[in-house]
């Protein structure tokens, strides 16, 4: 098993192209092996603003669009039900990561950047994420970036 990306489009702000979908399958790999993570299934949605407000506001009390949103499949709140999945059905889910199109192409305008390279960088800040980082604190957002930017900079996304 090896580390795989699925995705689905649910906007129509930015048209995906198999260029963009190649590299972020190769940030996924080079992620994982810094992460040392060689297997298992990020899922990746590109949706609206009003789609993310929707689900930031219901998952996380914020009412209000964000730029990506992940949802770890190895951390469990309180109240949920642990998932078992079946060893030979070759499934280990890492999470979910939902970035939204309008949101990654007004920042691409506003850092001055390309869009793919925005895409780029939010897809690896979710997959971080996704690994359990944060950046509540400075010293933990310093790290977390300077793992994102290693690994953009490793694929050649380079502002």
């Amino acid at each position: 098993m090896s580390l795989t990306l699925e995705w689905s489009n649910e906007q129509e702000a930015y048209a995906i192209q198999p260029s963009l979908i190649e590299t972020l399958e190769k940030l996924l790999l080079l992620a994982g092996q810094q992460e040392d993570v060689s297997a298992g299934e990020v899922a990746l949605s590109f949706v609206t603003d009003e789609e993310i407000h929707q689900l930031n506001k219901q998952y996380r009390s914020i009412d209000r669009p964000t730029d990506v949103l992940s949802f770890s499949m190895r951390e469990m709140g309180e109240d949920e039900i642990e998932i078992v999945y079946d060893e030979m059905a070759n499934m280990d889910p890492l999470g979910d990561i939902i970035i939204s199109m309008p949101r990654a192409i007004a920042q691409s305008q506003e850092y001055g950047h390309s869009v793919e390279r925005e895409i780029g960088f939010l897809f690896v800040h979710g997959f971080l994420h996704l690994m359990g980082y944060d950046h509540g604190n400075e010293a933990d957002e310093k790290a977390m970036f300077a793992k994102q930017e290693q690994i953009l900079q490793q694929a050649g996304l380079t502002r």
